[in-house]
C-alpha cells in the first residue's frame, strides 16, 4: 500500500479506537463504584498484559534494549495517567472526564514545543483560552474547580507527554513488541499503587465483563492500534483525530442515561471542541516541521 492508503488506514484505526475508549466513561464509573480504582486497574492491564505477552512474546524479544525501555517509561507515563484519570472520573461526570481529558490535544504542541522545539502559533494561545473558558462552564462549582477535574486534567496532561514520545519513538514493523511491553509496565504501576494488599478482584459477572472488555479491547487492543497508528503519524494529527474521544464519552453517558443534555454541557463542550481544532489551524510550515522531526530520536 501506498504512503496516503496507509495514513488513511492509521486515521480511521484511531477514529474506532477513540470510539472505544469513548464507551468506557460509564463503565468505568458503574466498576469504580464498586471496587477500588487501583485494584480496577491492575486487574485490568494485568489480563491485557497476559494476553500481549501470549501473543506477542517473539516481538518484545525482537525489540532492542533501548526500546524496551521507552516502552517501559512509555507505560509508566500512561499507567499514571490512567490512575488519574480514573480517580478523577470517579469523582465527577462521565461527559466533564471525557472533555477534560481531551485536554491532552491542547497539551500536545505546548509539550511538542517544550521537548522539540516546534514553534507554536498564537492560535494555539487563543485554543488555551477556549479550552479554559469551557472547562470552567463544565466544572465549575461557585468558584473553585472540583479535585475531579484537577486529577482528569493532569492525567490529559501525561496522555499527551505519551503522545508526543510514541510520536518519536515509535517505528514501523515495532508496534506488537513496543504496544506488549507499555502494556506490562502500565499493569506494574497499577499494582504498585494497590499496595500493601494487593489488588481486589471484580465483585460479581457484570463487574468481570467490564473489566474483561476494557482489558481486551479499549486495553490491549486499543494500546496496539495507537502504537502502530503513531508510527505512520505524526503527533499534533494524532491528537486531533483522538478529539473524537470526548465527544463519544458524552454521546454514550446521554444515551445510558448516566447524564442528561444541558445548555452548560453544550457551551463548554463546544468551547472545548472549538479549541481541539483549533490547535490543528497552525501555519502549514509548523506541520511540515512536525512531519520532519517525526522519526528523529
Amino acid at each position: 500500500m501506498n504512503a496516503r492508503t496507509i495514513s488513511l488506514l492509521a486515521t480511521l484505526g484511531l477514529l474506532v479506537m477513540t470510539a472505544v475508549w469513548g464507551s468506557t466513561f460509564v463503565l468505568i464509573k458503574d466498576v469504580v463504584g464498586r471496587m477500588p480504582v487501583a485494584d480496577f486497574l491492575a486487574v485490568r492491564f494485568m489480563i491485557a498484559a497476559v494476553a500481549m505477552l501470549v501473543l506477542f512474546a517473539r516481538p518484545v524479544w525482537r525489540l532492542g534494549r533501548r526500546q524496551v525501555l521507552h516502552g517501559l517509561l512509555l507505560g509508566a507515563i500512561y499507567g499514571i495517567g490512567q490512575l488519574l484519570q480514573t480517580w478523577g472520573l470517579s469523582l465527577i461526570a462521565p461527559s466533564v472526564s471525557g472533555f477534560a481529558t481531551g485536554m491532552y490535544v491542547v497539551f500536545t504542541p505546548i509539550l511538542a514545543l517544550l521537548l522539540l522545539g516546534q514553534r507554536m502559533a498564537g492560535v494555539v494561545w487563543l485554543a488555551v483560552g477556549l479550552s479554559t473558558a469551557g472547562l470552567a462552564l463544565l466544572s465549575l462549582n461557585g468558584v473553585s474547580v472540583d479535585l475531579g477535574v484537577w486529577l482528569t486534567l493532569a492525567s490529559a496532561a501525561l496522555y499527551a507527554l505519551h503522545i508526543v514520545l510514541l510520536g518519536q519513538w515509535s517505528r514501523q514493523g515495532e508496534a506488537f513488541g513496543l504496544s506488549a511491553v507499555q502494556v506490562v509496565a502500565i499493569a506494574a504501576v497499577c499494582l504498585l499503587a494497590t499496595a500493601p494488599h494487593g489488588p481486589v478482584l471484580p465483585p460479581d459477572r457484570s463487574a468481570w465483563f467490564a473489566v474483561l472488555y476494557m482489558a481486551l479491547i479499549a486495553g490491549a487492543g486499543a494500546m496496539l492500534m495507537q502504537t502502530w497508528a503513531q508510527s505512520h503519524l505524526p503527533a499534533t494529527r494524532a491528537a486531533i483525530v483522538m478529539t473524537t474521544e470526548p465527544v463519544f464519552a458524552a454521546a454514550f453517558a446521554v444515551l445510558l442515561g448516566s447524564d442528561v443534555v444541558s445548555w452548560r454541557m453544550l457551551a463548554g463542550g463546544g468551547l472545548i471542541l472549538a479549541a481541539m481544532y483549533l490547535v490543528e489551524l497552525v501555519p502549514r510550515r509548523a506541520a511540515l516541521s512536525a512531519e520532519a522531526v517525526h522519526h528523529e530520536v
